[in-house]
């Protein structure tokens, strides 16, 4: 899973969250219909980043509520 905007560094990620900035989730490529991709999916997902073809050099839980991040873990 995603965030909308392509973070370089978890930090930059936490603060945006802390700031109050609206960070959304995807999944790309998902044929199967990814409920957690949803605008309306509230529960706990796991990140990585930065985007794909970059290597991914951190990862992170999030909580989510109705599609946006509003706590990392």
């Amino acid at each position: 899973m995603y965030t909308k905007t392509n973070y370089k560094t978890k930090k930059a990620l936490k603060a945006d969250v802390a700031d109050g900035k609206i960070v959304g989730i995807f999944q790309p490529n998902d044929m199967f219909g990814n409920p957690k991709a949803a605008p309306t999916f509230s529960g706990s997902v796991t990140l990585e980043g930065p985007h794909y073809p970059q290597a991914h050099k951190w990862y992170a839980v999030a909580n989510v509520v109705r599609g946006s991040i509003v706590g990392i873990r």
